[in-house]
C-alpha cells in the first residue's frame, strides 16, 4: 500500500519524505484547500520546489483543490487546478463537480482524485465520478466499515485511499456546517473548520474558556491540557441534565459529538490490504514537523513489517495522538 503523509509547509514535505512517505499531499495558499490556515500551505515557487525535491528521491506530490468554488470566484479554483498541472503534480484531489469537470477537460491526461469532501462511499457514487470525470482514486469517508470496504472494492474498479491516522471528524465529511453556523467559514467554502480568527481563551476564575465566535466550546480545569476549539469535539451540559450526574462524569460537560480521539490503524494494516485498499493516508497538514516525522516513521515501519508477515509493533503513537488515546474508528465499528 502507499503511504501518503501531510505536507502544510515545505520543511513538512521534505521531512515526511524522509521519514519514508511514497507520497505528500498539499495545498495552495488560499481557500481552495481544506486546511486554510494562517501559517501553511505553499506558493507556487514552493510547490515546484517541493515537486523537484519529491521526484529526485523518488516520492509523489498531490495537490488537495477540495474546496468548493465560491459562485463569482470560480476562477481562483480553476487557476489552482491549472497551476498544479503546469507544475507536474502526480494528481489533484478534488470535490466539485464543475472542478473536476475543468480538470478533465482542460488536462485529460491530469490523474484525478476524489477527495473525501465528496463524500461518495458507495458504488454508484463512485461509478458516477469515474464514468463523468475519469477519477483513477476515491478517498473513502471515514464511515465505513472493514467489511464495508472490502466489499466496495469487489465491485469498483477505481483505487480507494483511506485514512490511517489523526484526528475523526464528524462523520458525513464534505457536509459539516458546525463551523458555518458559528463564524460563517467552514472547510467546505473557505478552507478552515473554526478560524483562528473567531478562536478566544478566556480566564474564568481558575480555569479557561475556549471560545469559538459568541460559543463557549470547553471550560478547562486549572493544568488541564487547552484544546482547540472545534464545536464537535467541545464539552457541554444538555438542556435539562444535572452537571455531574446525568450528563457523565465531568461537572462541566460532556463531548455530545465526538471525543478528541485519533484513529488508528497501525495495527490493520494487512486487514486493509487484504481489503484491496491501495493507499493508507495521514491526517495532518496542520501539525507540526515532529507529528509528520514520528507518525511518518511509525507507519512506514509498520507497512514494511507487514510486507514481511511481520507483526506490527504497535502503541508507539500514544504521545502523537488527541486527546492520548487511539480507535479503529467506523473500520471495527464496536458500537454495532
Amino acid at each position: 500500500m502507499e503511504l501518503v503523509a501531510p505536507a502544510g509547509t515545505p520543511a513538512a514535505l521534505r521531512t515526511a519524505i524522509a521519514a519514508g512517505a511514497d507520497v505528500v499531499y498539499c495545498g495552495f495558499r488560499d481557500a481552495t484547500n481544506a486546511r486554510n490556515f494562517p501559517g501553511l500551505n505553499f506558493s507556487r515557487d514552493e510547490l515546484a520546489a517541493g515537486i523537484a525535491h519529491a521526484h529526485a528521491r523518488g516520492a509523489g506530490v498531490y495537490l488537495a483543490c477540495n474546496t468548493y468554488p465560491q459562485a463569482g470566484r470560480e476562477h481562483l479554483w480553476r487557476q489552482a487546478v491549472d497551476d498544479a498541472a503546469s507544475l507536474g503534480v502526480d494528481a489533484v484531489i478534488l470535490a466539485d463537480i464543475g472542478l473536476l469537470g475543468h480538470a478533465r477537460d482542460r488536462h485529460p491526461d491530469l490523474r484525478l482524485h476524489l477527495s473525501v469532501q465528496a463524500s461518495a462511499s458507495n458504488e454508484d457514487a463512485i461509478a458516477f465520478y469515474q464514468r463523468h470525470f475519469g477519477v483513477r482514486r476515491v478517498v473513502l469517508p471515514r464511515v465505513l466499515s472493514l467489511a464495508d470496504i472490502a466489499a466496495l472494492n469487489h465491485r469498483i474498479t477505481v483505487e480507494t485511499e483511506v485514512f490511517a491516522f489523526g484526528g475523526m471528524c464528524v462523520m458525513a465529511e464534505g457536509r459539516c456546517a458546525l463551523s458555518s453556523y458559528v463564524t460563517g467559514e467552514s472547510p467546505n467554502t473557505t478552507g478552515a473548520c473554526s478560524p483562528a480568527a473567531h478562536i478566544r481563551y478566556q480566564p474564568d476564575g481558575d480555569a479557561t474558556l475556549a471560545r469559538l465566535g459568541a460559543v463557549t466550546v470547553d471550560r478547562f480545569a486549572p493544568g488541564e491540557p487547552v484544546g482547540y476549539p472545534t464545536l464537535c469535539k467541545g464539552r457541554f451540559t444538555p438542556r435539562g441534565a444535572t452537571p455531574g450526574t446525568a450528563s457523565g462524569p465531568r461537572r462541566d460537560g460532556v463531548y455530545l459529538f465526538e471525543d478528541p480521539v485519533s484513529l488508528n490503524v497501525e495495527a490493520m494494516l494487512p486487514e486493509l490490504a487484504a481489503a484491496g485498499v491501495r493507499a493508507i493516508k495521514i491526517e495532518g497538514r496542520q501539525r507540526g514537523r515532529a507529528y509528520v516525522e514520528a507518525v511518518v516513521a511509525a507507519f512506514r515501519r509498520a507497512l514494511d513489517q507487514a510486507g514481511r508477515d511481520e507483526p506490527a509493533t504497535a502503541g508507539t503513537l500514544a504521545a502523537m495522538s488527541e486527546g492520548g488515546s487511539g480507535t479503529a474508528g467506523a473500520y471495527r465499528r464496536g458500537w454495532q
